[in-house]
């Protein structure tokens, strides 16, 4: 897939009420661009939504357009929250990203949104 899915929305079922939705992702894959190898590992996301909430299936959809894209952790973890937050426009959100061990070393990398008051 060259191009991201279209991320799916419906309306938040308690938008008077802080609560907190959290999505994991265990089977994430993408490529390393420095050797081209496949990377493994999840993505969490939380967020506390205000009108809206992420649609399970487009998600998923959205995912795994990642899966032959050549992008480095960091940059992959920022997207992600780029993308979800400003097309769902949450309170906040939070982006964990941990990938399995390459040549005995394993990264997390985190971001987070906050909406302005």
């Amino acid at each position: 897939m060259s191009e991201k899915p279209k991320l799916e929305l419906f309306e938040n079922p308690k938008p008077d009420r802080d609560y907190t939705i959290t999505i994991n992702c265990p089977e994430f894959t993408s490529v390393c661009p420095k050797t081209g190898q496949p990377d493994f590992g999840e993505v969490i996301v939380e967020y506390s939504p205000d009108k809206s909430c992420i649609e399970l299936k487009s998600l998923k959809f959205y995912m795994q357009s990642y899966r032959n894209k050549g992008i480095f952790y960091e940059a992959l973890t920022n997207e992600i929250l780029d993308d979800l937050s400003s097309i769902c426009k949450p309170r906040w959100m939070k982006i964990i990203c941990r990938f399995t061990p390459r040549g005995g070393i394993t990264t997390s990398v985190n971001a987070e949104y906050k909406k302005k008051s």
